[in-house]
Formats: C-alpha cells, structure tokens, sequence
C-alpha cells in the first residue's frame, strides 16, 4: 500500500531517511521532512508492507532551471529509498508513480531527478524507469 505522508509519519519517514541519508542526524531529517510535509510544493509517498514502512519516495517543483529541461515548474525527485530486502519487488518504481502522478496535477509536463556519479544502483533504477541522461557534472568548493 502506497499512502501520502501525514504529520504523523514524520518518525516513520526520518527512520527510513537516515538509512538513505547516514550522516545526517535523525532530528534534521524530522525537521526536513516536516517542511516536506506541510508545503504545497513538495510531496512524501511512503510504501508499505501490511503496516511496516518499507519505502518512501519525496518530490517537489523546482521554478528554477533544471539541467535537460525545457519547462517550469519541473516536478523533481529528490529521494528515494526502499529498504534492501524489499528491493527488486517493484517498490521504487510504484513510488515513483506516484511522485509523476502528483507532479501532473501540479501541472508539470516534466519530470527530473539526479544522482551521484558513483551511484550505479541509482543510475539503473533512473534508465530502467524511463529517466534519459541529461549531463554529467563535478562540483567544486574551496574555503574562502
């Protein structure tokens, strides 16, 4: 079962995004997916197996540029993340359904997402649900 995330999620989903997002403290993901939650831009489907929270998925609009787009508001993946033993199952692709589906209603004819260049496990599951490469960039930083 596939449900829209409610307030009440909020620990379910950090516990999920901490497994995802390791150096990350948990109370920050609560705080972000809190802010998720109750914007109008952004959106969290959480997966589950009976009553386990197994996957969620988040997305938002991006206004602002995307890399390989050519309108605004572009609905944007911003992550992803079924537990290992659910993987292979359909799970991130059934969410990600739903992350294009609400996109749709926010009125976006296009849909984005991104991963890290070592992400080959990301990279897959991008090409084998219809995303096509749009660039391969380094970013840089120094301290100033």
């Amino acid at each position: 079962m596939i449900k829209q995330a409610v307030l009440e999620d909020i620990k379910s989903i950090a516990e999920l995004a901490i497994l995802l997002w390791p150096e990350n403290k948990i109370s920050d993901l609560e705080e972000e997916m809190t802010d998720f939650i109750i914007s109008n831009n952004t959106v969290i489907f959480i997966f589950y197996d009976g009553t386990l929270p197994v996957g969620f998925a988040q997305s938002g609009l991006s206004n602002d540029y995307v890399e390989g787009t050519e309108s605004s508001p572009v609905g944007y993946l911003e992550g992803i993340f079924v537990k290992k033993e659910y993987r292979m199952k359909g799970i991130a692709k059934k969410l990600l359904i739903q992350c294009e589906n609400w996109a749709r209603k926010q009125k976006c004819i296009e849909f984005a997402s991104d991963c890290e260049l070592t992400n080959t496990s990301s990279l897959s599951f991008h090409l084998n649900t219809g995303f096509e490469e749009a660039n391969r960039i380094i970013c840089f930083k120094k301290r100033l």
